[in-house]
């Protein structure tokens, strides 16, 4: 209550005002449970009636839903000498309270939305449209119209999940469903995985079964043929399973050689790119140089300016290992082909991160400031780099992976991810179907 009577220069705050609060807490009570709650006691199986009459004080919905309504009954009651001119806006600032991701997502999420109302192209397809989190997810989404969501599956466990969740989603309204099962537009999809894959090992009849069994390459075939505009997928399984189909059918862009997952952590004192993180088991000089300008070009779509060190345990040179020479010649070719990108390495992890050192060690190194995209050697080094930093981190700080490479706006996702990340990237993936490359 205070929050919102605050932010608007309340002079009083009036009985309107607290039957607003209480209204907004009603409502959210009636609604279905945060993960965050379920995180802290245990279970999702918590809904309205004689042990859950308010809301438990762990839902970070709680200052998003309140204070807002708090402060639009001030404005309406006239007591208000700051009114807000724009409510939505105030909702969003109101998240990065509760979300590390919400600074970060902000200028994104206001992109999504305001690309869904204008009718722009914004069908994400999830492929593991059955998955409790995936849900969730979609929930959100739809509530703040951030896409219009497809789900792959089947109609008759999505309603049993979304009436076991408490959620409001309806099947055919808020959200369109692609039946595994059954669909009339599933003859067009075998036979064109078979078209494309009959002289690599799949007959038709294999062709027939993969797309019914295959989430993602059915998720992937829908956004191929222009039924779905992207795709989310990955909650559920393997990555590089994932990526396998997707490669099928969709394949890589024009003038790129290699895939790679780049990864977002926003730290509390600095935001870290991390790249790759789950493809490349050992990339090559030429495949690092590729997918580290990718990433910089990334970074740039979502305002943020690479600075990049390409990692090694060697540092400047000062030790023989196969890293720290593959690292150098990516350095090199880089310079070629990005000349405007600021670049630096071989170097320490330490070295990256503290210009002090770095500029001890090497006077005149051409990476000024704090790095903030990271280039691994290898997977192994870049997946438990990632790991390390996520969970050390704590609190929902990850955002992505992206998927670097590929053909179609498409995010394979990994079984850790939460609903929030779910959500953050599929306002990423809406925005990447309407920004141009």
């Amino acid at each position: 209550i205070f929050r919102g009577a605050l932010d608007v220069g309340a002079t009083t705050i009036t009985r309107e005002m607290e039957k607003a609060a209480v209204y907004a807490i009603a409502q959210l009570a009636q609604e279905e449970q945060n993960e965050v709650v379920a995180a802290a006691y245990g279970t999702f199986d918590i809904s309205f009636g004689p042990e859950y009459l308010i809301p438990k004080p762990f839902d970070p919905r709680l200052i998003v839903r309140i204070a807002p309504a708090v402060a639009k009954a001030a404005m309406d009651g006239g007591v208000a000498t700051r009114p807000l001119a724009d409510l939505e806006a105030y909702e969003e600032q109101l998240q990065q309270f509760v979300y590390h991701s919400g600074a970060f997502m902000k200028p994104l999420f206001s992109a999504a939305k305001r690309i869904v109302r204008e009718g722009g192209p914004a069908r994400i397809v999830f492929a593991e449209g059955e998955d409790e989190r995936v849900l969730r997810a979609v929930q959100v989404v739809v509530d703040e119209g951030l896409a219009r969501p497809i789900l792959v599956g089947r109609p008759s466990v999505l309603l049993t999940r979304i009436e076991k969740l408490g959620l409001r989603l309806r099947l055919g309204e808020d959200v369109e469903v692609t039946n595994p099962e059954y669909d009339e537009r599933f003859h067009q999809y075998w036979t064109t995985y078979w078209e494309r894959m009959c002289r690599r090992g799949i007959t038709k009849e294999m062709a027939r079964v993969e797309m019914r069994r295959r989430m993602t390459l059915i998720g992937a075939m829908m956004v191929h043929l222009g039924d779905a505009d992207g795709m989310v997928c990955g909650s559920v399984g393997a990555y590089h399973d994932h990526l396998r189909f997707v490669d099928e059918v969709i394949g890589r862009r024009p003038g790129h050689n290699v895939y790679a997952a780049m990864n977002i952590l926003l730290l509390n004192e600095r935001t870290v790119v991390l790249v790759d993180t789950h493809v490349n088991d050992e990339p090559s000089a030429e495949q690092i140089a590729e997918f580290t300008i990718a990433a910089a070009n990334e970074m740039r779509r979502m305002y943020l300016a690479p600075k990049v060190a390409l990692l090694s345990r060697s540092n400047f040179g000062s030790g023989s290992s196969a890293s720290g020479a593959k690292m150098r010649r990516a350095l090199e070719i880089v310079r070629e082909q990005a000349p405007d990108l600021e670049i630096d390495g071989e170097m320490h992890g330490d070295c990256a991160l503290d210009e002090a050192l770095r500029m001890r060690i090497l006077p005149s190194s051409t990476l000024k400031g704090e790095a903030n995209l990271l280039v691994c050697p290898n997977v192994d080094s870049g997946n438990i780099a990632y790991n390390l930093l996520k969970t050390a981190a704590g609190g929902n700080v990850a955002v992505g992976p992206f998927l670097l490479g590929c053909n179609a706006p498409v995010h394979i996702l990994t079984s850790s991810s939460t609903v929030r990340r779910i959500v953050n990237m599929t306002a990423m993936t809406v925005v990447d179907v309407n920004t141009p490359r």
